[in-house]
């Protein structure tokens, strides 16, 4: 070899190590990765349409356009038929199945502790000797964003108000002795310290641990199978323990199938409250009509802006407009705690805390309950609805967690957004409850979509505020079209993360398109039946997973610990 060659050899093999210390999903350190002669990509169907490239699993994306095209065909050709059907749907699930979303939830958590105290939390997510991509605070920042959008903008006041005015009206029974009212556990019928308290942690138990740990099992399989057992990044890669080379066939068709529906429809639901509450925000301010017709002209007009960040490449943008949402947020929770119940929200938070962990174990009972409006009308929706949104969620932490050791990443994930959830619930909550408890009773009357823009008005600057509060909505909406859509594409590409711009425009263009089928076939409550009827498979995906799981760190060297 002559000096010429060895030079060029030599920037080779520069050339690879630098691709190997840039490329995340090549391990640091020891792992024990799954030999499959499976690559990423091989089932796909590779083709253009005119100017547009095609790259998509020939059976996943599919099968799964088709379901969607057909669900939004049939419930905009059927529109009165919809909303019976959708109605008897949510009931009939939430009334059955209450008990099967609530305790599959409680094995979540008790996997995620399990995890955390085992010898397993020494298994470092990315091989042995890998080190974090982000620092603490960048992490928690991305973990508390995760926390953040259209749910906690929508519920952050009406869920408190609504179980503080639940609690205070005490219990109700029909002529068979069953409780018809909807406050949580056995009420606090005219006492208002009693019902406050009730009520905040009837509404923590929705936003803390349970959701976090819903999220935390999926995160961590993707992480796990990705970083370290070198698979595709896809849901069915964290059942090759149980499937083996099957995965790659019809069960793993079928589970990231499941996955692509549930995603979908728990986005739809998210996007579907977004427009119903800025469309109250519009009329609160201006006066527009708050209706369907709003509420899908708001669904077009923001699907269109996320539609255009897709097709010119806005991620940079989009991340920015994230950061300033963020800020917006953060401003406006400090508004409400500065002009507020300062000193109430403060001491309330210590209190929340206190009294969520005290009723945790009755919330947590999935069986022989009395408060069945609450059980089944709010925590069954809830878990169906974080199930649902697991897949998006947990792809997003997922991939920034590389470096963390399991016990780091489950304590981290479990906390850091169950505390940012809490905190914002209590600032906004308190506040409301507090004008409530003062004499403004109509905080607690309007509608649900209403209810943060009456609390906002007991405060100064009301136009101000509520402008905010409708920008946040909206660009929560956007940001998450957005970013749904690459996480759906993700998977319906085989696990391809740089599939083609035109499937990324496909599947934003349909989410927006099921929010508004479900908009018009039957508003709230078909939004809702939708979450749960898309939740309920991915929860048997989500139980099998987390086996699958267990099994896949069990093979893997720990931190610490020498292998022979």
């Amino acid at each position: 070899m002559n000096k010429k060659e060895e030079e060029v050899l030599r920037g080779e093999k520069d050339l690879e190590r630098e691709r190997q210390a840039n490329d995340p999903m090549i391990p640091d350190g020891e792992v024990n990765p799954i030999n499959t002669d499976y690559q990423v990509g091989q089932d796909n169907v590779v083709m253009k349409v005119g100017p547009f490239g095609l790259d998509f699993h020939n059976r996943v994306f599919a099968i799964s356009a088709l379901v969607i095209i057909a669900f939004v065909v049939i419930t905009l050709m059927f529109q009165a038929q919809a909303e019976p059907v959708f109605t008897t749907t949510k009931n009939w699930l939430t009334s059955n199945l209450d008990w099967f979303f609530i305790g599959a939830a409680n094995i979540f958590v008790i996997l995620c502790l399990f995890l955390i105290f085992s010898p397993l939390g020494k298994v470092r997510i990315g091989g042995t000797e890998a080190s974090p991509d982000f620092s603490y605070l960048g992490w928690f920042s991305m973990l508390f964003a995760a926390g953040m959008g259209i749910g906690l903008m929508f519920y952050g006041v009406s869920e408190p108000i609504t179980h503080f005015s639940t609690a205070l009206g005490g219990t109700e029974t029909n002529a068979e002795g069953i409780r018809t009212d909807w406050a949580p556990l056995g009420g606090a019928g005219g006492d208002q310290a009693a019902a406050m308290k009730l009520g905040m942690a009837a509404t923590i138990f929705h936003w803390a641990l349970h959701p976090w740990a819903i999220y935390a099992v999926l995160a961590l399989g993707l992480a796990l199978f990705s970083f370290n057992k070198g698979l595709p990044l896809t849901i069915r890669s964290i059942f090759y323990p149980i499937l083996g080379e099957r995965v790659w066939g019809w069960p793993g068709h079928i589970i990231d199938i499941i996955a692509i529906l549930a995603t979908l429809f728990g986005l739809a639901t998210s996007l579907g409250l977004g427009a119903s509450q800025a469309a109250a925000g519009l009329n609160f301010l201006f006066g527009w009509s708050e209706g369907a017709t709003t509420q899908v002209l708001l669904v077009v007009g923001i699907t269109a802006i996320a539609t255009i960040s897709v097709l010119v490449g806005l991620e940079a943008g989009v991340q920015r407009l994230s950061q300033v949402n963020m800020s917006l947020a953060a401003i406006l929770m400090l508004f409400v705690i500065i002009v507020g119940p300062t000193v109430a929200i403060f001491t309330g938070f210590v209190d929340n805390l206190y009294n969520y962990v005290v009723n945790l174990p009755a919330f947590s009972n999935p069986v022989g309950r009395e408060d069945l409006n609450y059980s089944q009308g709010w925590t069954s929706f809830y878990w169906a609805w974080w199930i649902a949104w697991s897949p998006f969620v947990g792809m997003f932490i997922a991939r920034v967690s590389r470096g963390r050791t399991v016990r780091e990443f489950l304590i981290s994930v479990l906390l850091i957004p169950s505390l940012a959830c809490i905190f914002w619930m209590t600032v906004f909550g308190t506040a409301a409850i507090d004008q409530f408890v003062s004499g403004a009773e109509e905080v607690a009357n309007v509608d649900l979509s209403l209810q943060l823009f009456v609390m906002l008005e007991g405060l100064p600057w009301t136009g101000i505020t509520s402008f905010v509060g409708i920008i946040l909505v909206i660009v929560f909406f956007i940001t998450s079209s957005d970013s749904g859509s690459l996480v759906i594409d993700t998977i319906s590409a085989g696990g391809k993360v740089e599939a083609p711009i035109p499937q990324r425009v496909f599947w934003c263009t349909f989410e927006g398109l099921v929010a508004i089928a479900l908009i018009l076939g039957g508003g709230l409550v078909a939004l809702q039946a939708m979450s749960v009827s898309a939740g309920l498979p991915f929860t048997l995906v989500l139980l099998a997973a987390g086996f699958a799981l267990v099994q896949g760190l069990r093979s893997e060297p720990r931190v610490g610990k020498t292998t022979k």
